[in-house]
């Protein structure tokens, strides 16, 4: 069996381009990967023009540590998102395919599963105005929708520290997603790399009485000696790893034990055997992992297989109740979150099928990204 072609289909939404790849053969079987980039999305498709050619067509889908190979290494560059997300989506449709043509879902070709349930919480839900009466209106939503666990980031524009009066009000909004939910739902606090270790230390002892189960991404990404300084202050526990894209950058988070829970995103990090991989070294630590997933449904049902057999895995970001229907509509076949789990993913492959249809009828949109700005999630929440 031998790839023949690969073709790529972006999906617009409210706030994010979601790209498709379609990977096909010529033995017929086709199997599909997802990424979602922020602000690079033609970026990834140039790569995919020039990548696609050179390493992929012509390759057998089962070799996929040797396709993996050649992509990282024959570039001869330091990868980054753009690169890694590229090889992810590949990685996953090859995965798919695998799945196909042996009848099993991908989890069992991993090793099998750990868990009859996969432990899930809701992002992307808190797109109102920033006012205690808003947010603990939406927080009450999750929880109609089944979730047991929920994040948020209540910061704003903040940039390395957060005045008094901000920071009174962000901690109010955390009090009252914690008075709407009560005291049994788990609460996920975002910091989103804005600030320095003081003003991380500072707010995370203000967030205490509200128990939060992890403080995430205290600190800027590039500069992890900073990240074990604010650790070494935060008695919650710390979470970080979504913009870091390759294992051999993880080597020295692990060495400095700077966190507690590390959340590789598969998208954007060479793919699902990739993040398992990382896992089992991060178990030689002791320390958890919590994939990062903003991404639609085929990247949802990459992670919920990495999840099925991982055995340090904790819990799985969804966005996707909180968006646009039409976005799972796209690829369905995953599970529903009931109780505040998926259920274990069906096969073969990863479960998923594209629908062109959808696809079509909402193309890739012209959005800049801007998390900072202080009314991007209102202005977000009025486009839908």
């Amino acid at each position: 069996m031998k790839i023949s072609d690969v073709k790529t289909y972006v999906l617009g939404t409210a706030w994010r381009n979601l790209t498709f790849v379609e990977v096909h053969t010529d033995e017929g079987l086709s199997g599909v990967g997802e990424v979602r980039m922020l602000n690079h999305t033609d970026a990834l498709l140039g790569y995919f023009s020039e990548a696609v050619p050179n390493h992929v067509l012509g390759s057998d889908p089962f070799d996929i540590e040797s396709l993996v190979s050649r992509m990282y290494r024959n570039d001869y560059a330091r990868q980054g998102e753009i690169a890694m997300s590229a090889i992810a989506t590949l990685e996953m449709a090859c995965w798919d395919i695998v799945g196909k043509a042996l009848g099993q879902p991908v989890y069992r070709l991993l090793g099998g599963a750990v868990r009859d349930k996969i432990k899930a919480y809701a992002n992307g839900w808190y797109t109102v105005e920033r006012t205690p009466q808003e947010f603990h209106r939406a927080a009450k939503r999750v929880l109609e929708k089944g979730y047991r666990a929920l994040k948020l980031d209540p910061f704003g524009a903040g940039f390395y520290e957060l005045d008094r009066a901000e920071t009174l009000r962000s901690v109010a909004l955390v009090e009252a997603v914690r008075d709407a939910v009560g005291p049994d739902v788990e609460i996920l606090v975002e910091m989103h790399g804005r600030f320095n270790p003081a003003t991380a230390a500072r707010i995370a002892r203000m967030l205490e009485p509200f128990e939060p189960g992890w403080v995430e991404e205290p600190v800027p990404p590039e500069n992890l000696a900073a990240l074990k300084k604010a650790a070494e202050q935060i008695r919650i526990p710390v979470a970080t790893g979504e913009r870091i894209h390759t294992r051999y950058d993880y080597r020295e988070l692990f060495e400095l034990q700077a966190a507690d829970i590390i959340q590789p995103d598969i998208t954007h990090f060479g793919g699902i055997l990739e993040v398992k991989k990382l896992a089992a070294w991060a178990e030689a630590y002791y320390i958890l992992v919590a994939p990062h997933n903003v991404g639609g449904p085929v990247a949802t049902a990459a992670n919920l297989h990495l999840a099925a057999c991982t055995p340090n895995f904790k819990i799985q970001e969804h966005f996707n109740d909180f968006a646009e229907a039409f976005v799972k509509a796209a690829a369905p076949g995953n599970p529903e979150v009931v109780e505040g789990s998926f259920a274990l993913p069906q096969g073969p492959g990863l479960g998923v099928t594209l629908n062109k249809d959808v696809l079509a009828e909402h193309p890739q949109k012209r959005i800049f990204f801007n998390l900072f700005a202080e009314d991007w999630h209102r202005r977000q929440a009025e486009v839908r």
